[in-house]
This record gives C-alpha cells, sequence and structure tokens, in this order.
C-alpha cells in the first residue's frame, strides 16, 4: 500500500496485491501488479518492470538524460515519473522546479509536493 498525505491534511492510498523487487544484478527491477484505488491513482503502472535508477547508475528508459539527476531523486524511473517519492522535500504547490519534489502524479499532478509517501509492503502470507 502507499499513504500519502497533502498539506491541507487530506489523505488518499493506492493497493497493490503484488509487488516485488529483483536482486541487484537484475537491476532491483521493478514488478507490480493488482492495483486497488483508495483515491490516489495509479501512479506505479508507469514504472512497472523499469529498474531502480539514481544519479550515479542512470537505469531508466529515457535517452539522453538521467531522470533521477533531473529531478532530484532516486526511483524506478521510466521516461521519467509519475511518482517521485524519493524527490525533494519541498511544501506544497511547487513555483520553480516542477516535479522535483514528492510527487504522486494521478493524485496531485507534477506541480504538487507532498507531505507524506509512505510505501508499505508487507510478505507474501
Amino acid at each position: 500500500m502507499v499513504y500519502l498525505e497533502d498539506f491541507e491534511g487530506k489523505n488518499v492510498t493506492a493497493h497493490y496485491s503484488s509487488f516485488s523487487v529483483a536482486a541487484e544484478c537484475d537491476g532491483y527491477k521493478l514488478t507490480v501488479s493488482g492495483f486497488t484505488d483508495g483515491g490516489a491513482g495509479d501512479a506505479l503502472a508507469r514504472h512497472n518492470g523499469m529498474k531502480f535508477s539514481t544519479f550515479d547508475k542512470d537505469q531508466d528508459a529515457a535517452s539522453g538524460e538521467n531522470c533521477a539527476k533531473k529531478y532530484t531523486g532516486a526511483f524506478w524511473y521510466q521516461m521519467c515519473h509519475n511518482a517521485n517519492p524519493n524527490g525533494v522535500y519541498r511544501w506544497g504547490p511547487e513555483g520553480t522546479s516542477s516535479a522535483q519534489g514528492v510527487i504522486w502524479y494521478q493524485w496531485k499532478g507534477h506541480g504538487y509536493s507532498l507531505k507524506t509517501a509512505i510505501m508499505m509492503i508487507r510478505p507474501v502470507q
């Protein structure tokens, strides 16, 4: 489950029935499915199948740019993101640095940095 909160005190969730991360030798590839909406929308679908990218290990699908550097985060970027929970912590609406904050595009768009983004994962029962 992903729990999100904005600076106005509203919170929403996104639930996934399956979430796994591959080994280091596979680039920590993300596999996610079984989305159920709790008001947040599905921002992870775009990132499904991607390897984890950082500023010093560009594994995204964007040719000619490093999404982790451009959006000051680290995540399973595609070209580049609908979710950036490891982005720069800002306070709500972004005036000058769109999409560099804590972003969940399907809920607040690229121009709003969230107060809280928590990804909760539990083992298969």
